[in-house]
């Protein structure tokens, strides 16, 4: 029951004796106590701060790659759309080419068969210079006296004609 209801003589030796833990304690055990909770809570704080720059710069990141991936896809329609033209270039090139040696092809097709008409011609006139002068010459060995004989004589001599 002394527990319950104290002397004066054990209130005063638990104070003092709490008094002597309370100044053992404040004189070494106090600041290092509190140089480890500071230490902690500086720790602490710089993690949470190294947090949110990571926090940050994985935004600026995600940004970054939003915008590499924005101007790669810009970079690549231009490429696409120069390649297009080139393309259409190349073809509108080959094109003129192609037309332009068809042409020429056409005008010498043309030419050579101007030529070879042109050397038919001439060749059928001296065919027909050759054949009017063999009547000609049969017209002449021939005595002609009347108009009958005139006609029955061009008659038998287109007979005997070779036409090739």
């Amino acid at each position: 029951m002394e527990l319950v209801t104290p002397h004066i003589g054990l209130i005063f030796w638990m104070t003092l004796s709490f008094g002597i833990v309370i100044f053992i304690l404040g004189k070494f055990a106090w600041k290092p106590i509190m140089k480890g909770l500071k230490e902690r809570e500086d720790t602490i704080e710089n993690a949470l701060l190294a947090a949110e720059r990571a926090k940050e710069e994985m935004k600026q990141l995600t940004f970054s790659n939003e915008q590499l991936m924005k101007e790669a896809k810009e970079e690549r329609d231009v490429m696409l759309r120069d390649a297009r033209k080139i393309r259409d270039h190349v073809i509108g090139e080959a094109k003129s080419k192609a037309e332009e040696e068809a042409k020429r092809i056409v005008e010498n097709a043309k030419e050579n068969i101007h030529f070879e008409k042109m050397a038919a011609l001439t060749e059928l006139k001296n065919e027909i210079a050759v054949l009017s002068i063999e009547i000609a010459e049969k017209i002449m060995k021939e005595d002609l006296s009347s108009s009958e004989k005139e006609k029955a004589l061009v008659s038998k001599l287109l007979n005997e004609i070779n036409f090739n």
